[in-house]
């Protein structure tokens, strides 16, 4: 698109549907007004199921400092035949005095779905024509848009058309992005639109699917930034019109129509600060340039961190250091570093205690931690200080959605480590190296959550959405989704499954929420790596033998090297770019597994071919420990 926005203009006003939130009515107005909106548009089954007036409703609406932007949908309206034309003027008085009651002056009317509706745009301007003259008489406005399933007006182009033929002041356009988007619909033209005859913007995402415009629309509706259509050109060709009015969000959504009305509300209003900033109507500070994980830290308690020690000196990792104040022990290996921490007055010790062992915090390696917590706080997600000592570095932080801590660690000038500053560093006695990064990390999501995390890794720091995977557990479908850094040196595959048996549903019962669900380290020579563990005793994830016969079948491998393979359970996959080999260690606590992997030539992905075959080994592994200790 070739329209430009004016960089100067101020933000626009923010407004929500109360039919993207949970709860009553006056749960979603409280919801809204306290992450900060100016106002919500009221659908009319809130209304009716709501035991107050619409004095009420008004009322509560005016103490919280909310618009009601909006009073919708009027439906079925226009182009109807007799006696139905005459009840729908009669129909529309009535909710005229609703209005009046609500103090909103615009109603929304929907392109006509009705069997009935007649095919003239003559009569359907007319009929809109005379519903604005009775609006306007009473000081109210009446907005038209167009269904992307509507009967016979579907195109937004299509219901300017009419609107023009109207030709009635108190009658406009209300603009839908997933109306025009789902149907292909272009929406440049809206940039030529005279700004004034525009009453409304609604604004929302949605994943590409392959389904019937109004079951996408009614159920897996997102908001901007969590799906796949282009909805930042939309809104740039709205802003280059001229359109100064309010911005404002119809999600349509099951897992948000059930999740905390606060929580969805927060997504909400950090889409728009987000898609209006894409659009170029205002700015945000710019992301931070990632250089992978620094650190993960694992909340324990005295005796599970000494058993998650033990884990960790078997795989290599040395016991380097101790924290000059706390109750915090540092092992590492290469780029790796691990931090468990069982101090007690702690935000750790509050993870422990809801989690159990887990990891609790992540430190992201960032060019500038001041621009990554200023874009955070302009985006809604305010800075977390945990108490230090003296001289010890003070690290921002944020907290993710699960609450787990996002740590930002700016290289110092000097060369000096953080571990230098805060750390006892005992006298490096480390045998070689073998692991030498962390490769990614996994997270394991209740259902409807999904969408959440990809906002807040996609909004606050800059991170890339990839492609879904479904993947067959023994016990149900996990849906795998990975957010990476646009360098590609943070990645994070985000799991959900709505089988409480399945490997991640498995973890969400024993972790009792969200969190980290395994841990992938990279090494360059994984034969060996794996080598030296046998050595020591380490005892991988068993793998069955059918899966290696496969593996020969699929990529002709040579005998030698799936009995190398096989000897070693390593996995193996690759594509036109390369390989990927991995092998996964047992799981500690029922909880998290470290997994080990090489990638060769320029391989990307993360093995989701094996994955199946993964789970169901983990899975036999459970039910055999499981058997072991009834049989105890």
């Amino acid at each position: 698109m070739n329209e430009t926005v004016p960089a100067v203009w101020p933000p626009l006003a923010k407004s929500i549907a109360t039919v993207s939130l949970s709860g009553t009515l006056p749960e979603k107005l409280e919801a809204a007004a306290a992450i900060g909106f100016d106002g919500v548009e009221l659908f009319e089954n809130d209304l009716l199921t709501y035991d107050g007036s619409p004095d009420d409703v008004r009322r509560i609406a005016d103490g919280l400092g909310l618009a009601i932007t909006l009073f919708q949908p009027f439906r079925d309206f226009e182009a109807m035949p007799e006696p139905q034309r005459t009840r729908n003027l009669d129909r529309a008085e009535r909710k005229f005095d609703v209005m009046q009651a609500l103090g909103t002056d615009l109603v929304l009317v929907c392109s006509n779905i009705h069997p009935a509706t007649i095919d003239d745009d003559a009569r359907a301007a007319a009929d809109l024509a005379a519903m604005a003259e009775r609006a306007r008489r009473r000081g109210l406005r009446v907005g038209y848009e167009a269904l992307a399933w509507g009967r016979h007006v579907n195109r937004w182009r299509h219901a300017w058309d009419i609107v023009q033929a109207a030709s009635d002041d108190a009658l406009g356009l209300i603009v839908d992005s997933f109306h025009t988007l789902a149907v292909d619909d272009d929406p440049s033209g809206i940039a030529r639109l005279p700004a004034d005859r525009l009453f409304l913007v609604q604004l929302a995402d949605a994943p590409r699917l392959s389904m019937d415009a109004l079951s996408w629309s009614r159920h897996f509706r997102n908001f901007p930034g969590q799906g796949q259509l282009p909805v930042a050109d939309f809104l740039r060709a709205v802003l280059a019109c001229g359109y100064r009015g309010t911005l404002s969000l119809e999600v349509f959504n099951d897992e948000f129509r059930a999740a905390p009305a606060r929580l969805i509300a927060r997504d909400g209003l950090r889409s728009l600060l987000l898609v209006e900033a894409e659009a170029g109507a205002t700015t945000l500070p710019p992301p931070a340039s990632f250089d992978g994980i620094e650190f993960l830290e694992f909340a324990v308690d005295d005796e599970t961190g000494r058993r998650l020690g033990e884990m960790l000196r078997d795989i290599g990792f040395l016991y380097a250091g101790r924290h000059r104040s706390k109750a915090v022990d540092l092992y590492r290996q290469g780029r790796v570093n691990l931090v468990l921490n069982s101090e007690q007055d702690s935000a750790a010790a509050e993870h422990f205690q809801l989690h159990g062992p887990s990891v609790c915090a992540m430190a992201l390696i960032v060019d500038d931690a001041a621009r990554a917590v200023e874009r955070a706080r302009v985006l809604l997600c305010p800075q977390w200080q945990e108490r230090i000592g003296q001289g010890e570095r003070r690290i921002p932080a944020v907290r993710a959605p699960d609450g787990t801590l996002i740590y930002l660690v700016q290289p110092d000038p000097s060369g000096r480590s953080i571990y230098q500053d805060d750390f006892r560093l005992f006298p490096d006695q480390s045998p070689q190296s073998v692991l030498t990064r962390i490769d990614h990390v996994a997270q394991a999501l209740p259902v409807g959550r999904m969408d959440n995390f990809v906002l807040f890794y996609r909004a606050v720091f800059g991170f890339i959405p990839e492609q879904l995977w479904e993947i067959a557990d023994p016990y149900g479908l996990i849906r795998s989704r990975t957010i990476v850094s646009p360098e590609r040196s943070v990645r994070l595959p985000l799991n959900i499954s709505d089988s409480r048996e399945s490997s991640t549903g498995r973890f969400l019962t024993a972790y009792a929420g969200a969190g980290v669900q395994h841990i992938a380290m990279a090494t360059d020579n994984i034969v060996d790596t794996l080598a030296r563990l046998a050595g020591r005793g380490v005892r991988m994830l068993q793998i069955p033998a059918n899966y290696y016969d496969d593996v020969a079948a699929k990529w002709g491998l040579e005998d030698t090297r799936i009995q190398a393979l096989q000897q070693l359970n390593l996995l193996y996959d690759r594509d036109d770019a390369g390989e990927f080999l991995h092998a996964y260690t047992n799981t500690f606590d029922d909880r998290f597994f470290f997994e080990i992997v090489q990638r060769c030539g320029d391989y990307q992905q993360y093995g989701a071919a094996n994955a199946s075959v993964r789970m169901a080994a983990q899975a036999q592994q459970h039910a055999a420990s499981h058997l072991t200790g009834l049989l105890a």
